[in-house]
């Protein structure tokens, strides 16, 4: 599990770059505890961090220094087991703005960038620090399709390789 929790989310090792990539923009008018939760990945560009993945989930709760706790969690289809990271993030500007460093081993950070987020909370388009990294989360395991395509659709318009998404899906068995 060391080794999952070392290479989850090894992007952030990406030049250690924590900014949006250039012409994509965060949100504004952001508000963490609202955040706070537990988000589905609902689609990703996929990397070997998350390779067989299926039913992940990022769970993010108040630290008491006023960062984030960041508990990522997934299904490996392959091994047949579950893997597990936890990290930590900060605001890298004003907290109004969904512009995040996250660590899952410092002191390297990359770019948790939330560039487009339902008004309800009820979902969210997050980049990394590069266009090679995205993810589509939702509050639940499943999302309409005419909201995933618009997600998609938005993260083409910006240079995304959206066409290279994959949908993991949440395919694994219930935990005893």
């Amino acid at each position: 599990m060391k080794n999952y929790i070392a290479a989850f989310f090894a992007f952030l090792l990406a030049g250690c770059a924590t900014t949006p990539p250039k012409g994509v923009e965060v949100v504004t008018n952001f508000e963490l505890n609202r955040y706070l939760g537990v988000w589905h990945e609902i689609a990703r560009l996929d990397h070997k961090f998350e390779k067989n993945l299926t039913s992940v989930t990022a769970e993010y709760s108040l630290r008491e220094d006023g960062g984030v706790n960041v508990v990522n969690r997934g299904y490996n289809l392959k091994e047949k087991k579950w893997k597990e990271a936890k990290g930590r993030a900060y605001f890298t500007g004003p907290a109004n703005e969904g512009a995040l460093k996250v660590s899952f081993f410092r002191p390297f950070y990359g770019g948790y960038n939330i560039i487009d987020l339902a008004g309800d909370y009820s979902y969210a388009l997050v980049a990394g620090p590069s266009r090679e990294y995205l993810w589509i989360l939702a509050r639940t395991p499943n999302l309409s399709f005419a909201t995933r395509d618009m997600l998609v659709t938005k993260a083409r318009v910006l240079g995304f390789p959206a066409e290279e998404m994959i949908f993991p899906g949440q395919r694994a068995p219930l935990e005893k």
